[in-house]
Parts: C-alpha cells; structure tokens; sequence
C-alpha cells in the first residue's frame, strides 16, 4: 500500500521555491515570522470592508450569544416533533419509533430551500439538517461512560439509530420568528434504522457492494455520519457520509478488504457498539461487505417526501465533508468536496451531462457520469487536478484496480498513487457567489512534523488551521488547473509562535481557532464557524464574518459564540440574507459531562433535560441584512 503520508520539503525550502509573484501579492515572504507586534497582514486592495456589527466577546459559558442588534432563536431541538404523528420529546422516555419521527441529534449541515420550488422566497421552505451522530452518555440517563457498552440495551442503540440521518421540515416566519409547520407533508426523516437509500454509479450492484442482507448491492438501510453537504441546482440535497470507520467491529485483517479498511481508518474497535446489540451488520465476522456501503455522497429530494435517497458513487467513497455544486459556463456540474482526516485530500468531481435548468427529471441522474479529480498543489501557486480514471496512469489491474467501481470505492488509494497533495484536514468547500473563488477550510494537524510541511500546508504541528483561496482560470470549474493562495492562517496574532496571518486591526475576540465550515452572504463576505476552540485556544466555538476583498479581507469579527461543550456548523442563510441558519452540535460534549451531570442544559435549562442539539435562527431586529 502507497504511504498514506508522502515526503514533503522542509519548511526554508518551501520559501525559497515560492515565486517572486507569490510573495509580492500574498504577502507570505516570511511565511513563519510574525511581526514586531506578532502581527502580520496580507496583502489588500479595493474597497472597504463592509461589516456593520459591533463584535461580540469571546468567552466559554453554558450559553450561547450573539452579536448585540441581533436575536437567536432556537427553532428546533434534539426530539423536537417533525414528521407527521411525532409525539412530544420526554428525556425519561424515549424509543426507537417516537425517535423517527422526531429532530434527530447532533445537527450539522442546513439548508434552506424556499417554497415554492424555484421561488426565491424566504419566509417559507425546506429546512434540511443533517445528523452526524449519536452520543449516549448525554442522551440516555444511566448510561455509565467508562462502560458504555454494558449499560446500553438494545432500545437505546434503536433510538441512536433513528436519531442520525437527516430532518426535512417546513418552517415558515411571522415577522421575526421562525416556526415549524407542525405535521407538513413535506416533513420528514431519513434514518439509518430503517430508510432504504439506493445505490447508483460506478459501484453500483458490485461484488465489493453486496451484502448477505442485500445481494443485489444496490440498496442500503440508511445513511451514517452525516457532516456536510451541499444544494444541486436542480433543489436536491446531497449529504456528505463522514466517519463511518468509528462503528465497525471485527477484524479488518481477515476479510478480503484489509488493505481497504486501513486506508480509510477501520481498526475493528469501534466507539460504538452497536454490533454487539443486534446490529450485526457492523461485524466485519458477518458481513465483510458493509463498510464499504459507507463514506458517499448521498442525494435526497426534499420536495417529493417519497422520494428515495440515493448514493451516487461517482463522487467517490471516502470521509466527506462538503458536496459544494457550482454550474460550470458550459453547463456541466461541478461538486467540490474535502476528505475530513489529517494529510487527506481535496476532490472534485465534474459531470459529463450538462445542468438543464427547469426540468428536474432531466437531471436526476446527471451525478453518475463524470470524472473524479483529486488536486495537487504547487509551490508555485498552481494547482492540477488530477483525473481518478480507470486506466489512465497507476489505476490498473496492476495496482489492483479491475474497473471504476474499484478506483471509487478505494478512493483514498487511487488518489495516493497519483501523487495528490496531504492537506491540513480539508472540511468545507464553498465557491463564492459574486467572485467564483473556492475557499477550502482546513482545520488543522497536529500531526505535521516539520519535514513534512509545504507551500499550502506551511506550518508544522498545525493547531488552529487555515484557510486556501483557490481561483479557477477564467472561472471555469471544470478546468485541470486553478491556482491558489492562502487567505488567512489562523491562531492568535499576538502570539507570534502561532505564525497567524490576517487582515490588518483584528483583535483578541476576533480571532479563530479550528475553522470548519463556512458560507458566503449575498455580497460574498464569508462567514466562518469553528470547531475545537475551546481545546485550543481556550474560548469558545463560534461563527466570524469577514471580507474578501479591500480593507477587510480576511479580517475576521466574532459574530455568535457557541455554549460550553459545543461547536457551530452549518451556516445557512435564507435568499435575501435575512435570516441566518446555526447549527449548534454537541453542547456539554465534556469530561465528567453526563444525561445527569451535564456541564450545560442548553438549551432548556430545565432540570431533568439534557442539552439537546439545536438548530438557530438569527435575524437582525428590526429586521435587515445579516452583518450589516
């Protein structure tokens, strides 16, 4: 098996092989030395950044705030009624069936799509959330963290089961506030307890898909470790399948996929047992098959509520993060998506159809034809993409690839031969709607050692991550070049060991730590959520607004903080950026941190009630544009 961590040049020279170019326009001639004051800028130009909040203070408290001016509603909770019948949430009691129909747990990925369809309207739509995962230890009472799997029962693995996945709700606004529309047609939840999800593309029915429980493969129950995602052109919803390597038990070594299974982090010890509880198909013993069914991009149609969801395994298989679309000039589809895992890569995947805008059927399956892309970035600024095409290059029989379905599946090893660059944990993907620039998050590697560092990865023992700016030439997506800069390194810029790099004046609650995943605004600001701040960097998670261009390029400003324990995720804005759409995953996720001794209750601070993962809604009084 090819190394799944490639030699990279030291860091003195990775500068001295950067252009003169590059230096001259981001900036970055001392890549690691801040300073006189431990500050240093990138380079800008154009108008004045345009943000009209006054920043929030950072802190760490059970609660979350919100930049003054501005309102966080919570709109829906873990248990929160959504499909038709759902009853109401009770933490005492709770099951496998109730949980079906309710918000499932560990919210990350939102959109919003308006009704009706193909409107811009934004009062009225689809709200989409996906659920990552499960956690027991704060969902269940009695459940003993330092032996999870002697004080679960079977019911408990059942709610856990029905409680990732996604929720499709109709929600609609009154002046201000934001409602569910209690038992809407369109309201629904796709689990991996019990919704069957097609299989299409390359893998499809093949010997490596099937299953004692589906010896077609072509069908799968559910979908696992929903993190990202992104919205087609044509109003579906794909959601990026993540970690699934954390559930499988079993030996990989045994089975005839072990070179597989290690690529992509199957040990045989899961955090969860669920295989031990009656769900057999997580033991590689029984079936050798199933993780294979896992880490795709799966596609849902939140307009049909009959609709089956799909994986399109064209898009690869591997721990995806993002599935951004963005429809080239000459109509063809492009998907960027990241690799979530420290020195993994950076995808996109580009159709061979074209986008027919107004016909929906004429679409619905332009994502299993196309060519996969793995990119490799230069110390030069450029960057190739390069094709994961049976055939072409290493990707032979020789290698041990028999067709596409093999280099799809074995993603991770297909991209390792042809040469791609290990990147920093590649999260969100995101193109910028006014410039068509794709920002890539990478949220940091410790892991880095100094030989090891590059011109896009340049700092070792990368703690607080940073963020690229990748330019496609002339704006065509679907080209086998772009170049790249780097907007921001994050850290601290008063600690000039951290190596930050920012827009000029960002200040002490103006900082980030772990950036995640993002979203533009209507005017291309970005706006930034964090993940692992508080470990870091000693405050909490929240979401940053900044420019990307003019005086307030990459110039963050704290906007929302999240409460102790929690991360924020999913950004999301309604189409005339009145509303802003937050995740908040995992709250009270601490040490000691139990169902009985939660570190927060957010957020009903009710005795007796858990923290419950949450969706919010944030608008402006007095109504107006997020940020301004």
């Amino acid at each position: 098996m090819i190394g799944r961590n490639p030699e990279a040049q030291t860091l003195a020279a990775m500068i001295a092989a950067r252009t003169d170019r590059r230096e001259a326009m981001l900036g970055l001639a001392a890549v690691m030395a801040g300073s006189a004051a431990g500050v240093a800028t990138l380079a800008t130009a154009g108008a004045a950044e345009s943000l009209g909040f006054a920043e929030l203070t950072k802190g760490y408290d059970e609660t979350h705030h919100v930049a003054d001016g501005y309102g966080a509603q919570v709109l829906l909770r873990w248990g929160d009624p959504v499909a038709a019948g759902a009853p109401a949430f009770d933490p005492a009691i709770v099951s496998p069936e109730a949980q079906e129909a309710q918000f499932g747990f560990n919210c990350d990925f939102i959109a919003f799509l308006p009704l009706p369809a193909g409107s811009t309207a934004s009062d009225r739509g689809r709200l989409v959330v996906n659920h990552e995962y499960s956690d027991p230890v704060r969902m269940f009472p009695g459940v003993n963290p330092e032996n999870i799997g002697a004080s679960l029962t079977r019911d408990h693995v059942g709610v856990e089961l029905a409680a990732v996945g996604l929720s499709v709700a109709e929600i609609r606004r009154d002046g201000a506030a934001w409602s569910v529309v209690a038992d809407s047609t369109y309201n629904r939840r796709v689990s991996l307890r019990s919704t069957v999800v097609a299989v299409a593309g390359p893998a499809k029915g093949h010997a490596r898909m099937r299953t004692i429980a589906d010896a077609s493969g072509e069908r799968v129950i559910g979908t696992l470790s929903n993190c990202g995602g992104g919205v087609t052109p044509w109003g579906t919803i794909l959601s990026a399948e993540e970690n699934f390597h954390q559930y499988l038990s079993g030996d990989p070594a045994g089975t005839l996929e072990a070179v597989n299974y290690d690529c992509v982090g199957i040990k045989g010890e899961p955090d969860y047992p669920w295989w031990a509880l009656h769900e057999a198909r997580f033991d590689l013993s029984v079936e050798p098959n199933e993780p294979n069914r896992f880490g795709w991009v799966v596609e849902i149609d939140p307009y049909d509520p009959a609709a089956q969801p799909v994986k399109r395994t064209a898009l690869g298989r591997f721990k995806h993060e993002a599935a951004t679309t963005v429809v080239n000039g000459d109509g063809r589809v492009v998907v960027y998506s990241g690799d979530d895992e420290r020195f993994e890569y950076l995808y996109k995947f580009v159709t061979a159809g074209v986008f027919a805008p107004g016909d929906r059927a004429a679409n619905a399956d332009l994502l299993d034809d196309g060519t996969l892309f793995v990119a490799r970035l230069a110390e030069d600024g450029s960057v190739a993409w390069l094709p994961l095409v049976y055939g072409e290059g290493p990707l032979t029989q020789a290698s041990g690839f028999s067709g596409q379905a093999d280099v799809v599946i074995e993603a991770r090893r297909a991209a390792d031969l042809l040469g791609a660059t290990p990147m920093d944990r590649p999260e969100d993907v995101e193109t910028n709607p006014v410039t068509g620039k794709v920002y890539v998050i990478l949220t940091n590697n410790t892991k880095r050692k100094a030989d090891q560092v590059d011109a896009a990865n340049p700092r070792a023992e990368n703690t607080f991550g940073h963020i690229l700016e990748l330019t496609p030439p002339d704006g065509d997506h679907a080209a086998a070049a772009a170049t790249w800069d780097i907007f921001l390194l994050a850290g601290d810029p008063a600690a000039v060991t951290h190596g930050a790099k920012y827009g000029p004046g960002v200040t002490a609650d103006g900082w980030i730590a772990a950036p995640d995943n993002c979203a533009f605004d209507n005017t291309g600001r970005l706006w930034i959520a964090t993940d692992g701040a508080p470990k870091s960097a000693g405050h909490a998670d929240g979401v940053f607004a900044c420019a990307v261009a003019g005086a307030g390029r990459a110039l963050t400003r704290r906007f929302f903080s999240a409460p102790r324990g929690a991360e924020v995720c999913g950004p999301c804005f309604t189409p005339d950026g009145t509303t802003l759409f937050l995740a908040v995953q995992h709250p009270g996720e601490e040490d000691g941190s139990t169902f009985a001794t939660p570190s927060t209750r957010w957020p009903d601070f009710a005795d007796g009630t858990p923290p419950r993962p949450a969706v919010v809604a944030i608008v402006k009084a007095g109504g107006g544009l997020i940020g301004t």
